[in-house]
């Protein structure tokens, strides 16, 4: 049995993101969706919220679990028996970043492989900071999240809206 780990802040989960969960999901026989904390980065919605979100967008997949991870990737996933750390990959903006946290991944642990697997062309152009974005200024969402998901965006934007 191959358990594999599909990381993101996934700050909302995006239809390009639920693709690759999906197509993991086909490929081994357990995925762990783990929500991380970018320092970097403020999060729109809590780890709580992005969980929640994500739990509904991937109730229809049976051998999908979702969960909070704290500290470095390759400790959670050694930590969860995962063999392998799934990555979506966009055109050109992601390659290198990728590439490299795949490399540092395999240093620190060896016995766990970095899988990429590529964007499917109509989610190509798709990211959270764009929804996000379009969310804030008021602009439907749907076809670029799951349906609860634009619920929620629409929600915490409420307010900001004339």
């Amino acid at each position: 049995m191959i358990k594999a780990v599909c990381p993101g802040s996934f700050d909302p989960v995006t239809l390009g993101h639920l693709d690759i969960i999906e197509r993991a999901a086909r490929t081994f026989d357990e995925v762990v969706v783990a929500v991380l904390t970018n320092p970097r980065k403020e999060p729109l919605f809590t780890v709580e919220e992005r969980l929640e979100m994500l739990r509904e967008a991937t109730k229809h997949i049976p051998n999908v679990s979702v969960a909070a991870a704290d500290g470095l990737l390759v400790d959670f996933a050694r930590q969860q028996g995962c063999r392998v750390i799934v990555k979506g990959l966009r055109p050109i903006q992601d390659f290198e970043y990728e590439w490299q946290m795949g490399a540092v991944n395999r240093q620190l642990d060896g016995n766990i492989e970095t899988c990429f697997l590529m964007s499917r062309i109509e989610y190509a152009h798709l990211s959270s900071s764009i929804v996000r974005e379009l969310a804030y200024f008021g602009r439907p969402t749907e076809g670029l999240v799951p349906p609860f998901t634009a619920r929620r965006l629409r929600e915490k934007f409420a307010k900001t809206q004339p």
